[in-house]
């Protein structure tokens, strides 16, 4: 793989103090210890002296070393005092002329000797630089990161989970392998790939896996490094990528995130000039323009399938569509394994039951989670991650960070402690919902100061009405108990009462769950087809019914509230019980509930 390298301003630091340091060492070797003019003379009288260079002012030479080997000799120079030397050079014999020694080499090796060192320098990593970042001339290369084969040692024994999508993809592998087997019957292979999923399922995972299964090099960028402020530039890299793919075929070109590439034709511009625009009218020639013989793969990956130009999605360009979906239960525990790989984990971890607490994770978070517990672990001086570990490590994904030291008023803690009860007490009273695992009256997260963890037996693809409405009244269950016990409500529901109306009226609109209007589906507003984001509601139906559909939403958490109520009240003496027990531990487990429920 290629290394960018990116220039520093402590990169001109670093080599003024190298040339400093080298001249300061180089000027020591050549200087000349300055002395009185009395020590010459003492010097000259001892016959020390060996020969000098004088001038109108000063005088240079050379004298014995007190103590040194035979004939080693040291620069000295001094201001010169006495107009008549010469005489007493002659009378001691001292070689003597009227000019002071050239210092030429010594300016030589001080100056230009670093000054040559640091330019060498700085074409050196100028030249590395160069190569990497786009300069001027460079302004149209492509930005990919290229992988060889040998720096590719991502498998498809690294990814699980995904049994379907790998399926889908070894045909493209035995295609790169064996491109023969296919076009003797006169098949080709799709020539693009495009992989549709939530964030972090592990669709670049995915794509690496193909290019190190075939051996081939693999180009890797993102669709925003083709989009620049000047016109022209995204064509020119598009031009410039296949160009160099064509060059080193068979091998595999990886556009991640090609919604900021392919969104669709006239979505927010105001012409037909935009440089996005220009940027996917290259890209969509290019892919009518290379033969799939060649053996180029294009592979992209997205999770907004539904905002991408359809001209990208016809057959002939992206022709195979592959789903990387949320793992189920034995994905998740298939994917546990490979992470786990890397930790000292207990031997008696139970990854069945890990699997079922974490529903809905996809690769990416179920690789923090492990990470979490890995830390809790270290932090608690253990040698190996055991379960007690992971389950916090869920708590911590799922609900945030327990925060022990926030202090709260004992009437508001008390509340806490009743709402919480109420949750749980409704939640193990009605059929249909998810067990009970631990309730908490410790603060965690941002505004959360208690919850109830309820965690599901498996992996559920269905609802029934009935169980839709049992969730309801087990989220309306905290704000009855505190006008069970207080005859007063609080505003620490406001979370219950938002999942309670959206559950509700999901039910009326989507599912035609309401007995008044009937089998019909009134949500027309446009949704994210991986991401949990809607758009704003454009309701395509009259004011009579949405008055309609309102006054059902109201009726149904009615209902769900006095069955709540009604719940609490016979079992009140559970719920006073319950929340004592929470006061004094702070947390307890579903099971502990569940025996003083039996135990009535």
């Amino acid at each position: 793989m290629e290394k960018r390298h990116r220039f520093s301003i402590w990169y001109v630091l670093l080599g003024v103090w190298a040339v400093l340091i080298i001249q300061g060492y180089i000027a020591s070797m050549f200087a000349a210890q300055m002395i009185p003019y009395s020590q010459f003379l003492n010097l000259l009288k001892a016959g020390k002296i060996g020969e000098v260079a004088v001038t109108a002012n000063q005088i240079q030479g050379k004298m014995m070393v007190d103590g040194g080997a035979p004939g080693e000799t040291k620069v000295f120079k001094t201001i010169r005092v006495d107009p008549e030397l010469s005489t007493l050079l002659e009378q001691y014999k001292v070689v003597f002329k009227g000019e002071i020694e050239s210092t030429f080499l010594r300016d030589l090796f001080s100056w230009i000797f670093p000054i040559m060192l640091f330019v060498g320098i700085w074409y050196f990593f100028m030249k590395k630089m160069g190569s990497q970042q786009a300069g001027f001339m460079t302004i149209g290369k492509n930005k990919a990161k290229i992988y060889v084969e040998n720096e590719l040692n991502v498998t498809f024994k690294d990814v699980a989970g995904v049994d379907e999508a790998k399926q889908e993809l070894i045909e493209v592998v035995e295609f790169l392998k064996n491109p023969g087997k296919f076009t003797q019957l006169g098949g080709r292979i799709p020539k693009g790939i495009l992989l549709v999923g939530p964030p972090g399922t592990g669709k670049t995972l995915l794509a690496k896996a193909v290019a190190g299964e075939s051996g081939v090099p693999f180009f890797s960028l993102s669709g925003s490094e083709f989009v620049e402020m000047f016109v022209g530039l995204g064509a020119a890299r598009v031009r410039d990528l296949f160009v160099q793919a064509k060059e080193k075929a068979p091998c595999i070109i990886f556009i991640d995130e090609l919604d900021a590439l392919g969104k669709a034709r006239g979505i927010g511009t105001f012409g037909g000039h935009d440089e996005r625009e220009q940027t996917l009218n290259q890209l969509l020639a290019e892919m009518d323009g290379f033969d799939p013989k060649v053996g180029v793969i294009l592979m992209a990956a997205t999770n907004r399938p539904e905002i991408l130009d359809p001209a990208l999605l016809r057959p002939g360009r992206f022709d195979r569509h592959i789903l990387v979906d949320r793992p189920d239960k034995t994905g998740r525990m298939e994917i546990l394994k490979v992470h786990l790989k890397n930790i000292k984990a207990a031997a008696d971890l139970d990854l069945e039951k890990l699997a079922n607490m974490t529903p809905g994770m996809a690769g990416a978070d179920l690789a923090n989670l492990i990470n979490e517990a890995a830390l809790l672990a270290v932090r608690r001086e253990k040698k190996e991650v055991g379960m007690p570990e992971f389950e916090e490590a869920i708590e911590r994904v799922v609900a945030g960070l327990e925060k022990k030291n926030r202090l709260i008023n004992p009437d508001e803690r008390k509340t806490v402690a009743y709402h919480e009860m109420g949750h749980a007490i409704v939640a193990l009273s009605l059929p249909g919902t998810d067990p009970v695992q631990k309730i908490s009256i410790i603060p965690r997260g941002i505004a959360a100061l208690g919850y109830t963890m309820q965690v599901p037996t498996g992996d559920r693809f269905l609802m029934r009405k009935t169980e839709l409405l049992n969730k309801v009244a087990s989220l309306l269950g905290g704000r009855a108990a505190e006008e069970i016990i207080f005859g007063d409500i609080s505003t620490g529901a406001h979370n219950d009462l938002a999942r309670a109306t959206d559950i509700t009226k999901s039910m009326i609109k989507e599912y035609g769950m309401s007995d008044r209007l009937g089998q019909v589906y009134f949500a027309r507003e446009k949704r994210q087809q991986f991401l949990d984001i809607g758009v704003q509601e454009t309701g395509d139906y009259s004011n009579a019914t949405a008055e309609t559909i309102d006054e059902e939403i109201k009726t149904i958490i009615s209902m769900e509230y006095a069955k709540a109520l009604e719940i609490l009240k016979t079992k009140k003496d559970i719920l006073q019980k319950g929340a004592e027990l929470l006061l004094e531990k702070e947390k307890i487990e579903g099971t502990e509930l569940k025996a003083l429920m039996d135990g009535q």
